[in-house]
């Protein structure tokens, strides 16, 4: 599955628009939803010690809208500046458990290259196991390019 140009173009016209950081990452979060088959989708700054939720779509709030940096497949990712993908939940002692239905998981670093850090991260969940192919990570991974500007500034 790729991404169509209509959802980068979508993505990138919320990112420019004139609302608040928190209601365009609402509305990200929703579009990257919608595209796929998730449950649910969020995106978080990263900060020197904790991540913190900007804004989700799903059934429910995060159980963790804030943890210490080094925590679960988000800690892996920032570490390692590259997307955790995680088909089976329950197999990896990495994983905050989160959502009692969540079966695989995908992190995206959104890394800013000038300062050689991540700033910010995609978190896409789905109830199926093994439910990202390497096609989803990189749409997925189109998506999260698509939305930087959320977090870095031109």
């Amino acid at each position: 599955m790729s991404v169509p140009k209509e959802i980068v173009d979508s993505i990138q016209l919320i990112v420019s628009g004139a609302e608040n950081r928190v209601e365009k990452a609402r509305k990200i979060a929703g579009v990257i939803r919608n595209f796929g088959p998730y449950r649910w989708v969020g995106l978080y700054d990263v900060g020197r010690d904790e991540v913190s939720i900007i804004a989700y779509t799903g059934p429910s709030a995060p159980a963790y809208p804030t943890f210490p940096i080094g925590r679960g497949l988000t800690g892996s990712a920032i570490k390692e500046k590259k997307t955790v993908v995680l088909g089976d939940v329950t197999i990896d002692p990495r994983y905050l458990t989160a959502f009692g239905s969540t079966k695989s998981e995908i992190i995206i670093p959104i890394l800013d290259s000038r300062r050689g850090m991540v700033v910010g991260t995609l978190d896409v969940e789905s109830e199926r196991t093994n439910a990202f192919s390497d096609t989803d990570r990189k749409a997925l991974e189109d998506c999260a390019i698509a939305a930087s500007s959320l977090w870095i500034a031109d």
